[in-house]
């Protein structure tokens, strides 16, 4: 590996560069926009939105395989039939 050493304007670049946490009038990615979205559509599953994201994390850790997250798919599927089942009772 070669050691290249830093010239004092990219330690002084390298200081004065802002976090990514520092506010900013630049709009958020496009993908950061949609991801609040989703937590938007999320929070309107009301009470299945826990059941949901157990779905979602299950699918991350089996690399999206279904078959795997059969319980969970179930589960969503029983809680989504429960709160449809509500709704049209009152």
């Amino acid at each position: 590996m070669d050691y290249t050493p830093r010239t004092e304007a990219a330690v002084t670049a390298t200081k004065t560069t802002p976090s990514p946490s520092a506010p900013s009038s630049i709009p958020p990615p496009a993908h950061q926009r949609d991801a609040d979205e989703d937590d938007e559509n999320v929070r309107q599953l009301g009470d299945c939105s826990a059941v949901y994201l157990a779905l979602q994390e299950c699918l991350i850790r089996t690399n999206r395989d279904w078959r795997s997250c059969q319980p969970e798919v179930q589960a969503l599927k029983a809680c989504h039939a429960r709160s449809t089942k509500r709704s049209k009772e009152q």
